[in-house]
């Protein structure tokens, strides 16, 4: 019997073992501040072969204060130096922008949806209408958060960066009952592929039933997001951006649209190349055995002469007899003349009790 099938169901998209893999183009704050590049992104995720693009619905004063005391500045990575804060004021999608960038989304065919950060960034996007949530591996101990944002009863996707796996069962039973998919993450900007631990995509599908399980990438290039669906993710979650060379808070693990396309056709041949468990002739191989050895006549033969290794051999192409054969063949008789070149077959040996 085959094994069920998950399917997760965002804007009537299904998205399952069965189905294409569902690639999320998040948009982050590569907007760089600028409402018309923002535009360019879900225009440029639409073309690069995005199912969706993602926002982030936060403020700097609904995501942390405005403080620069321990832990308010950050010591290190890419944006060592600056408060928390000034980063997120820098990162932050206006929330007057959502509205525009939800229509132009739309009246391309492209699905999006935003990871909230507080209860009013939920109010916002069901306002909006958004299709689904996603919350994002720092908040996935967040538990009231999720429990407010399944209340909505819109598919949630949580990314379960940083998080033990007992912290994850606490956000699944806090989603209860709401569809989810968990995306394997690693928090580190950038993941280096040793880190990425990929054999952990199946085991969040075997670890909770029921949940469809994906990958959201930070990685640089395309080779692990490839490598996940390979493992079993039914859904991409990578970082996007116009240009790295114009900068901006997460462009350094943000792919451009070229190599996101790139990265959206891979992970799609892949889903197909893995197909199912299957032996034997398949279609693209159908002439194939044509060329497979078999039993030929490679010396003229006279009716009645002993057949040898000098008259029969292993040899392309593949209208003889298979070449598991050739033991009972040596040492009968031919039952007629047989011609150099000529396929072999039963009816050109004569019968076992006249080979005396």
């Amino acid at each position: 019997m085959p094994e069920p099938t998950v399917s997760f169901v965002i804007d009537g998209r299904p998205i399952g073992p069965d189905h294409p893999p569902y690639v999320i183009a998040e948009m982050s704050g590569n907007h760089n501040g600028d409402l018309n590049r923002a535009l360019a992104l879900i225009d440029a995720a639409k073309a690069s072969g995005a199912d969706a693009v993602k926002l982030q619905t936060y403020t700097a004063d609904t995501i942390t204060i405005d403080h620069d005391g321990p832990g308010f500045r950050l010591d290190g990575g890419l944006w060592a130096g600056r408060t928390l804060h000034d980063l997120y004021r820098e990162a932050h999608t206006p929330w007057d922008w959502h509205e525009p960038l939800f229509a132009r989304a739309k009246s391309l065919g492209l699905t999006i949806f935003s990871s909230p950060f507080d209860e009013t960034a939920i109010e916002l996007l069901e306002r909006l209408d958004a299709p689904a949530f996603k919350i994002a591996s720092f908040e996935v101990i967040d538990l009231p958060l999720i429990r407010r944002a399944s209340r909505s009863g819109k598919p949630l996707i949580v990314s379960t960066g940083l998080a033990t796996l007992g912290e994850i069962a606490e956000a699944v039973e806090a989603v209860g009952p709401t569809p989810l998919a968990l995306l394997h993450c690693v928090s580190g900007y950038p993941t280096p592929p040793e880190d990425c631990n990929l054999r952990t995509i199946p085991h969040l599908g075997a670890a909770f039933p029921g949940v469809t399980a994906g990958l959201s990438d930070h990685s640089q290039g395309i080779a692990v997001a490839v490598a996940a669906v390979a493992m079993g993710a039914t859904i991409i979650e990578k970082h996007f951006t116009l240009s790295r060379a114009d900068g901006g808070v997460d462009s350094a693990f943000s792919l451009e649209p070229a190599e996101f396309k790139a990265m959206a056709d891979a992970v799609r041949v892949a889903r197909s190349a893995m197909g199912r468990v299957e032996y034997g002739l398949k279609p693209s191989e159908v002439g194939g055995r044509d060329f497979r050895r078999s039993l030929y006549i490679v010396a003229d033969v006279a009716a009645g002469e002993i057949l040898t290794p000098a008259h029969v051999r292993s040899i392309r192409p593949g209208f003889g007899m298979v070449p598991k054969h050739l033991p009972d063949v040596l040492g009968r008789r031919a039952a007629r003349a047989l011609t150099r070149g000529t396929p072999l077959r039963w009816d050109m040996l004569a019968p076992p009790e006249e080979t005396t």
